[in-house]
C-alpha cells in the first residue's frame, strides 16, 4: 500500500510555486523583522542598512540596561539571526515541567495529592 503511494506521487508532474526574489538584503532584513515573532530582533530595533552593513540597538544589560547600537557585516548579522531559528520540526517551548500543556491536568492532581492540597474550586 505504501508502495502505491510512492507510485502515484512520482508519476505526477509536481509544479513548485516560487515567488520573485526581493529586490535587496535590505528588504529580506525587512522582512525577517516582521515575520519572527519576536524572537531575534523587530523592525524598530532595525536602525540601518548601508554599504552591507546592518545597525541595530541592543540593552547592554552588563552596563546597566543602556540602550546601545552594534553594527554588523550583513552576513555576520543573517548568521547570528539563524542562531534563533528553530529547525523544521522544532517547536519553541514556552512551560515546561509540570506547568507545559501535555497532561498538566492530570500532573496537576497528582502535585496536589502528594502534598494534600484541596482542588480549588
Amino acid at each position: 500500500q505504501f508502495q502505491e503511494i510512492i507510485n502515484s506521487c512520482y508519476s505526477k508532474d509536481w509544479v513548485v510555486y516560487t515567488k520573485k526574489p526581493m529586490k535587496s538584503a535590505k528588504h529580506v532584513v525587512k522582512y525577517l523583522g516582521r515575520y519572527t515573532h519576536r524572537i531575534a530582533i523587530s523592525n524598530a530595533r532595525l536602525k540601518k542598512y548601508e554599504d552591507n552593513k546592518v545597525t541595530f540597538s541592543y540593552k547592554d544589560y552588563s552596563d546597566h540596561n543602556q540602550i546601545k547600537e552594534m553594527t554588523l557585516d550583513d552576513t555576520e548579522f543573517f548568521r547570528r539571526y539563524m542562531m534563533h531559528v528553530l529547525p523544521s520540526n522544532f517547536m519553541k517551548i514556552r512551560h515546561y515541567g509540570f506547568l507545559g500543556n501535555r497532561n498538566k491536568e492530570e500532573r496537576i492532581k497528582a502535585i496536589r495529592t502528594a502534598t494534600n492540597t484541596k482542588d480549588p474550586e
